[in-house]
């Protein structure tokens, strides 16, 4: 009989691409960078920087390119461009509402684990007024090893005081998805246009958005 687990006593979201459109904005601002430069960014270079913190994601780019630019310029380039886009072109993605009010109506505590940095992560939430509506948000400045490895998550579970198998992760990447599994915890991925056709077999199960009934089932 196939293993059944117990329901999660809490819920971690990733926040690129699982929560907001924000995957969107980053090919577009990466592809402004490169452009710059004489490149484009391309569906190859994505999936290498998808779901890595932001200097490893940067040196990814700077090797793929073979770039002279150091990684601190690459990186205020790009918080120059996002000041531009993001107001006008973050979305939230299909379902996070629903799943939200869900988890509140069964008093299921939740937080924000994402490799984005503070500042940026402030103000995506607070563009739909959301930061309040989690426990806590862990970014790249509360860990010393980003995604891939699991210390983001071993993190959020020591933070709601439980075991990492008790928490539910939800993850649109290969590599956040691989962090959560390496944690111990119960990770569904949600893939986006960006992340289709990624090898998930690693993960517990994939949703088709944040409310496929595959989530909803999993929390009664």
């Amino acid at each position: 009989m196939e293993f059944q687990p117990k329901s999660p006593r809490a819920v971690a979201f990733d926040m690129d691409g699982t929560m907001f459109n924000t995957e969107d904005l980053y090919d577009e601002v990466g592809d402004i960078l490169l452009q710059r430069r004489g490149f484009r960014f391309d569906r190859e270079l994505k999936l290498k920087m998808m779901g890595l913190p932001g200097a490893v994601a940067f040196q990814v780019m700077r090797e793929h390119h073979q770039l002279d630019d150091p990684i601190e310029q690459l990186q205020t380039e790009t918080r120059e461009i996002f000041a531009d886009l993001l107001p006008g072109q973050i979305e939230a993605m299909p379902g996070l509402f629903e799943l939200l009010d869900f988890l509140e109506k069964r008093n299921i505590p939740k937080c924000v684990a994402t490799s984005s940095h503070r500042q940026f992560a402030s103000t995506a939430l607070g563009t739909f007024e959301l930061e309040d509506r989690f426990e806590f948000v862990l970014t790249a400045e509360d860990v010393e090893s980003g995604k891939p490895h699991p210390e983001i998550y071993f993190t959020a579970a020591n933070r709601f005081g439980i075991d990492a198998t008790q928490m539910l992760v939800l993850e649109d990447s290969f590599t956040g998805s691989t962090a959560a599994v390496a944690a111990g915890a119960l990770t569904i991925a949600v893939p986006t246009e960006h992340s289709r056709g990624v090898d998930f077999s690693h993960v517990h199960s994939i949703a088709g958005s944040l409310n496929d009934e595959v989530i909803f089932e999993l929390l009664q």
